[in-house]
């Protein structure tokens, strides 16, 4: 597996969720812009990987901003000015620097080098993926499959139409989910808002460790945010539930449908648009399009079961501790 990634609170939980499961062999985690600048995100996905003890997987830098466009504004109101609620210091300092050079330029490399195919699980803006499929072509079939978080069917959370990820590269999205044939997997909004962790979870999770109590130690701000805006006690983890999909397929019952994005500047830009006719229709319309499995239901006790046990019977060396020590 692959991780690209803007981490950002949920990102991190989704890492820690593949960095310390035994059957996942993580070649790699790309940063990417997003939630934070790149540099901010370089060093979260170092600083994450130092707390499960996995400074062994290199970090690649990635794209510094969006294909055509500014990205018009990062997520600090919600993931706190770091990404990690203001908290990213209490998690250890990186065993190891990101590696130097094109990020993109490595990640094609690693991909040509693997004798297995991969997953590669995007969980940011999908910038680095787009011009890793544009760029290097003849890594696709090394691509098993390609697992995002992203979008939103009936709505988003930036806008009304669009979800943070897609929105802050709207074309590259659309390149990716609609023009790409890699096999891909979509968990939208729609699906991961359903699977909210309340307070009590948190606490079983803080309770169980020194990761989870790591892991739970950065989620104040986001936490926060979730109470002003949704009022609940608890909190999305966006991220984790795509990995859930990459770690366990299958854990999401998804239905394939075409999609495209919405690149315009008017106010449905970044909105996710699928095509939910029968293929008949579309087909009769000319329009059929390559179509996305798009996570649309779950068991959400078993997965939210399934992230716990996991995330909190992870035993790396090298956890830390909320205050930081090793």
């Amino acid at each position: 597996m692959i991780i690209d990634t803007d981490p950002g609170v949920d990102d991190a939980f989704a890492i820690a969720l593949a960095a310390t499961s035994p059957a996942i062999d993580l070649l790699a985690v790309s940063a990417v812009y997003g939630n934070v600048t790149l540099a901010g995100t370089t060093a979260n996905a170092l600083r994450v990987l130092a707390a499960t003890g996995r400074a062994d997987v290199p970090v690649l830098v990635g794209a510094e901003r969006p294909l055509v466009h500014p990205q018009p504004h990062r997520a600090s109101h919600v993931h706190g000015a770091d990404g990690l609620s203001g908290r990213a210091g209490t998690l250890p300092e990186p065993g190891r620097a990101a590696e130097p050079g094109d990020g993109v330029a490595r990640l094609a490399a690693l991909l040509h080098a693997t004798e297995r195919p991969v997953t590669l699980a995007a969980i940011g803006p999908l910038t680095n993926v787009a011009l890793l499929l544009a760029a290097h072509p003849s890594v696709r079939p090394k691509i098993d499959r390609l697992v995002v978080m992203g979008g939103g069917l009936d709505g988003g959370n930036v806008t009304a139409a669009a979800e943070f990820n897609v929105w802050s590269d709207p074309e590259a999205a659309h390149r990716v989910l609609a023009e790409e044939d890699v096999p891909t997997v979509l968990v939208p909004l729609d699906l991961t808002h359903r699977c909210a962790v309340d307070a009590g979870w948190l606490d079983r999770l803080a309770e169980s460790g020194p990761l989870g109590a790591a892991l739970v130690g950065l989620t104040p701000s986001y936490r926060e945010n979730y109470r002003r805006m949704l009022g609940i006690d608890g909190m999305v983890l966006h991220d984790a539930v795509a990995l859930a999909e990459a770690v366990r397929p299958g854990i999401l019952r998804t239905e394939p449908m075409p999609l495209s994005v919405e690149c315009s500047f008017g106010p449905g830009r970044g909105a996710v648009l699928p095509d939910r006719r029968p293929a008949r229709v579309r087909e009769a319309a000319g329009r059929t399009g390559r179509p996305v499995d798009v996570a649309v239901d779950v068991d959400l006790a078993v997965l939210r079961e399934f992230l716990l046990d996991r995330l909190a019977t992870a035993r790396p060396s090298g956890a830390v501790s909320p205050a930081g020590n090793r």
